[in-house]
């Protein structure tokens, strides 16, 4: 199984002008044609299990203009903050056009059929029906347009793998972390720590247990193997826990009131927790 994100691309709307301020009845001649290059390495996610697609995943892909078009003033001005977003499961529309300052959608999408080639890396969507959204419509003094088809969109996209997953029988044995770091040879390093707990609420000798989660990354420019336990070839993680303290302001001084073992890492990072994308 590969998770793989947006390397590059392009992508396309065609826009009917007409209908956007307020015409009834339109034509193909009315069309206008805003071309884009797709943001290198956008953190746009899709799953392929032995290079047939599965699933894109939430993210954002940051489109480029690449041309200039007659659009109506609030839709011009957020053209170079456009990004085509995948919402959550669940929501009303699997995709939207939207401004990524301000959060105003213009376009929700439907009818996009998503599309895979293995041997290109190649990930593609066609001629998705673009749809006024209530902002947009109400920006523009047409509320009675919300929900109407102005056009289509289109995208085509080159990815690069960021995790990829070997199982054996249903079960995970082998991560690799491809290299998308600058620093020479293979070089993990700990890009967050998130989920701090305290194991066990009851003091055993005066100490207590506390477990911190890891977010690893690939500086380096070689991939990682991340082969599970028994083999031991993965990365290991010592912790250690420290705080300030003394003073009216606890800054008097720096102490260590903790320390671990090392935690054997197991599954490669799939987020983009480091900013090497």
């Amino acid at each position: 199984m590969q998770k793989l994100v947006v390397a590059n691309g392009t992508a396309q709307l065609d826009l009917d002008i007409a209908r956007l301020n307020g015409a009834e009845i339109s034509s193909d001649a009315n069309l206008a044609t805003v071309r884009f290059a797709l943001a290198p390495n956008s953190f746009f996610t899709i799953v392929v299990s032995n290079d047939l697609l599965r699933t894109p995943l939430p993210g954002a892909i940051s489109f480029i203009p690449q041309n200039s078009a007659d659009l109506p003033a609030a839709l011009a001005a957020s053209l170079h903050q456009f990004v085509l977003e995948k919402k959550q499961s669940g929501e009303t529309f699997d995709l939207v056009l939207r401004d990524s300052t301000n959060q105003i959608v213009f376009f929700n999408i439907e009818g996009q059929s998503y599309d895979y080639d293995a041997n290109r890396h190649s990930f593609n969507i066609q001629n998705a029906r673009l749809l006024v959204s209530q902002e947009f419509a109400a920006a523009l003094s047409q509320p009675s347009i919300a929900g109407s088809i102005v056009g289509t969109v289109s995208l085509e996209a080159t990815m690069q793998p960021v995790e990829i997953t070997r199982f054996v029988n249903g079960e995970a044995t082998q991560d690799i972390m491809p290299a998308v770091g600058t620093v020479p040879g293979p070089d993990v390093i700990v890009g967050d720590l998130t989920t701090m707990s305290q194991e066990d609420t009851a003091s055993v000798g005066g100490q207590v247990g506390i477990s911190v989660g890891t977010d690893s990354c690939n500086a380096g420019t070689i991939d990682l193997n991340w082969f599970a336990n028994p083999a031991n070839d993965h990365p290991v993680i010592p912790q250690n826990l420290y705080r300030m303290s003394g003073g009216a302001t606890n800054n008097e001084r720096f102490e260590q009131i903790g320390q671990s073992s090392v935690k054997h890492a197991f599954t490669a990072l799939t987020e983009n927790i480091c900013g090497w994308l």
